[in-house]
């Protein structure tokens, strides 16, 4: 793929994503609060755990790197995520008062009052990094890029509605909520430049981005999303929401494969 068809793929899918993950969970959050996040959180953990392992690590491990080195990354990877979730902020709030947890009065609130700010912090530099990692997909293949970029805006709406919940309950007027928000996703863009710079010049370093953003797209979808799902509505069917959550997680699946036949061809 030509350089300059490259950045610009790269810019328009930072750019994509930022606005698409802001306009849904804005109009979610606002209209629907989180009557919808849950099937959007089963699509994707589809998504996400297919792009891992039919697409960022297959591309990987055609390159001369030692599938061994690559696996150890990975694995780091994995625990990376975990620390910088312990210290950033790194897992979005997905409840909201009056949302049938069951919390005393005032808790959600009390909450996202003091937790709104680190929200936006982590949200900002989790954005940053899947800048990076559009940047590494797209100067590894095209259709990786593609992949990737929707994995990642997959998984983007349901968090950014976790970011304006958090919002709403610590009192933000609407529209700060969306410029606050906004501000927080351009860091996407950003990292999509600095990957470009960087990886372009350092064509080595692409399988070790593809597979830390696998580990990335492990962590989130088992250690977030799977807990999510797994909260099932008390309003609800157990049976149906099974059906749904499976009937969902294979339509992200579905989308991957298609990608990735397109691909072959």
């Amino acid at each position: 793929m030509p350089v300059t068809q490259t950045i610009l793929a790269t810019l328009a899918a930072t750019f994509s994503v930022a606005a698409i993950s802001i306009a849904l969970a804005a109009w979610l959050s606002f209209r629907l609060l989180g009557r919808f996040v849950n099937r959007m959180v089963s699509f994707s953990i589809g998504v996400l755990l297919a792009t891992a392992f039919l697409h960022l690590v297959p591309e990987a491990f055609e390159s001369s790197v030692p599938r061994r080195e690559l696996c150890a990354v990975m694995l780091i990877g994995l625990f990376g995520f975990f620390f910088l979730e312990k210290i950033a902020v790194y897992r979005h709030s997905h409840h909201f008062e009056g949302d049938g947890h069951h919390h005393a009065h005032g808790h959600d609130a009390h909450e996202a009052g003091r937790g709104g700010v680190f929200v936006l912090v982590g949200s900002a530099v989790h954005n940053f990094s899947d800048g990076i990692v559009i940047a590494g997909a797209f100067l590894a293949s095209p259709w990786v890029g593609v992949a990737a970029t929707l994995s990642i805006l997959a998984h983007e709406v349901p968090h950014k509605v976790g970011d304006f919940i958090v919002l709403i309950n610590a009192h933000v007027p609407k529209r700060k909520a969306i410029v606050y928000a906004s501000l927080s996703s351009s860091s996407i863009a950003i990292g999509g430049l600095v990957g470009l710079v960087f990886l372009e010049r350092m064509n080595v370093l692409i399988p070790y981005v593809l597979v830390v953003a696998a580990a990335n797209f492990l962590y989130i979808s088992l250690s977030d999303l799977v807990p999510q799902m797994h909260r099932i509505d008390p309003h609800g069917s157990r049976g149906r929401d099974a059906l749904w959550q499976a009937g969902l997680i294979g339509g992200g699946v579905a989308v991957v494969l298609l990608l990735n036949g397109w691909a072959a061809d």
